[in-house]
């Protein structure tokens, strides 16, 4: 039986770009464009009659921007929303903004035809790009529980925390072993509510989250505003320390490597896999092939299946791991496929996990050794 269409609905103050987006959705099998609103009023009052399945959403709009919408939507009518502006380009505040409001997908506005740099090839490309995007968002989960506003309060507590001169010191990493994450579609906030729970002096923690490269930066800063340990974009050979998270960079591959008793960053560009760069099975294989090395490591919501491979490698060689479980989840594609390769010992919702790893952080180390 085949599947029913996703049906979409166009937020844009502008009829030609309106006009746009539907030509290029309406090019993509399985995807009917079920209306256009010229703003959020206009789209408020149009909901229960289009009933989409996925709203694509303009910010910058007269009236009530797109950012207030999207709140009030997802407060009161929730419902998965990739937001289309010329406000989000290059990691800007405004889309680490949309993020935290709920958006599943921001992207930069596609570009009209016979623009600079825009001949045929892409305008392809944007539509496949924003094609991939609804049929993404049209999988996430945005009516289960929420971390928004968990996250908000968190954020609060821990920026009032002492920072210790401990994260000053190069920290030897090698002994306090490595928590490494993974994720990608709703990510973002989900890291967020695991990462603001932890203390100032977590063991080094290395994160792969699935973004634009040019969204790293920004979303850096974002992640340093709710945690009370550094965070930093990882650059290459950067050296692991306690109370310090590096966060792989846009389009490249992160490893991590050991040499003597330090433990440091390999960045590469081989070929994408799993579709993505950068991939958490490079570096959850990376980690896996220490041996000696303490681990934790984590799966939360995603797309996709990428980290699954890499965590089994993982717990064979004595790592404690997470997935998040499917009620929390955007979407549960990354943990579910982790699940399934009996790589996981615990499915948690997203408010347990920063609980367990501190209760396991607190205990003696599991050395990679051990598990021989």
């Amino acid at each position: 039986m085949a599947r029913p269409p996703i049906r979409v609905m166009i937020v844009d103050d502008s009829p030609i770009m309106r006009a746009l987006v539907q030509r290029m959705l309406s090019s993509a099998p399985g995807i009917e464009v079920v209306g256009q609103a010229s703003d959020a009023f206009e789209a408020r009052e149009r909901l229960l009659e289009y009933r989409p399945d996925v709203i694509t959403l303009d910010v910058d709009m007269p009236r009530m921007d797109g950012i207030t919408f999207l709140e009030k939507l997802m407060t009161y009518v929730p419902t998965p929303v990739v937001v289309l502006s010329s406000l989000t380009r290059e990691g800007s505040e405004m889309a680490m903004k949309a993020y935290s409001a709920g958006a599943v997908r921001v992207m930069e506005k596609p570009k009209m035809a016979g623009g600079a740099g825009g001949g045929l090839k892409s305008v392809s490309e944007a539509a496949q790009a924003l094609i991939d995007a609804v049929r993404e968002a049209a999988q996430a989960n945005v009516r289960g529980p929420r971390a928004r506003l968990q996250v908000q309060s968190l954020a609060k507590a821990a920026s009032v925390l002492p920072v210790s001169e401990e994260m000053k010191l190069a920290a030897r990493a090698f002994d306090d072993g490595v928590l490494a994450i993974a994720s990608s579609t709703g990510g973002t906030e989900a890291l967020k509510a695991v990462l603001s729970r932890l203390p100032a002096d977590c063991p080094p923690t290395v994160v792969v989250q699935h973004m634009p490269a040019n969204f790293i930066d920004t979303y850096a800063r974002h992640l340093q505003g709710v945690c009370a340990f550094q965070v930093k974009v990882a650059g290459v050979g950067d050296v692991l320390r306690r109370g310090q998270l590096l966060l792989a960079p846009g389009d490249q591959h992160l490893e991590v490597v050991k040499r003597g008793n330090l433990l440091q960053t390999r960045l590469h560009q081989e070929p994408l896999l799993h579709g993505v760069r950068p991939a958490a099975d490079y570096l959850f294989k990376s980690l896996a092939k220490i041996s000696g090395l303490p681990m934790w490591a984590v799966v939360l919501t995603g797309m996709g299946r990428d980290g699954a491979a890499g965590l089994l490698e993982l717990k064979r060689a004595g790592a404690r791991t997470i997935a998040q479980d499917e009620a929390t989840s955007v979407v549960f594609g990354m943990p579910k496929a982790a699940i399934e390769t009996g790589a996981v010992d615990l499915v948690l919702p997203l408010d347990r996990i920063a609980v367990r790893l501190k209760e396991w952080l607190a205990q003696k180390p599991r050395r990679s050794s051990d598990a021989a």
